[in-house]
């Protein structure tokens, strides 16, 4: 038995996050965010309250975005759990990012516009998590048929370097690359 089992005890908390895409039309893909923290014991508020088990944060957020380009055209965000009532006048802060496109430089562009009291670290949080899914959601879209003229920029902008698999001078680059001539 490991250490971590060894250790484990009563759970306390639970975070999921769940992403789904779905085709809008021929143009344009919905990603569908949502996050949801579950306190799984009693717990005492910072006045000394007494509350039971519950859901703190219930989040979601949906994005419409442009298949070729991957730039955001709508978002909304919802909040049917949080600790505080105040926590709902964030949601419309997001409408900020209608326009950005999904690509190198986002995640700083994100912590940059929704960071400390800009924003709320949960739906940033979230958001940040989409992001590579909806690049995932893409490749879905396009893969459903055979693929002709594999984009180099897809190439270069979002699998290369990204990871051990991807690297740059791996044997699956260079496949694709060889591919590609």
């Amino acid at each position: 038995m490991g250490l971590i089992e060894q250790r484990k005890g009563e759970k306390l908390h639970t975070r999921n996050i769940e992403i789904s895409s779905y085709i809008c039309d021929d143009e344009t893909i919905v990603v569908e965010g949502k996050l949801l923290d579950n306190r799984l014991v009693t717990w005492h508020s910072i006045s000394g309250e007494k509350h039971p088990p519950d859901i703190v944060h219930q989040m979601v957020i949906r994005l419409i975005f442009d298949i070729s380009s991957l730039t955001i055209k709508d978002i909304e965000a919802e909040m049917p759990n949080t600790p505080r009532e105040e926590c709902h006048e964030i949601t419309r802060s997001l409408d900020k990012i209608k326009g950005l496109k999904i690509a190198p430089g986002f995640t700083s562009r994100i912590k940059k516009t929704f960071g400390g009291t800009k924003g709320c670290v949960h739906l940033s949080t979230l958001l940040l998590t989409m992001c590579p899914a909806a690049i995932q959601g893409q490749w879905v879209y396009l893969a459903r048929k055979p693929m002709t003229g594999f984009s180099s920029d897809l190439l270069e902008q979002y699998l290369l370097d990204t990871c051990h698999v991807w690297r740059r001078d791996g044997q699956l680059a260079k496949d694709v690359q060889r591919a590609m001539t």
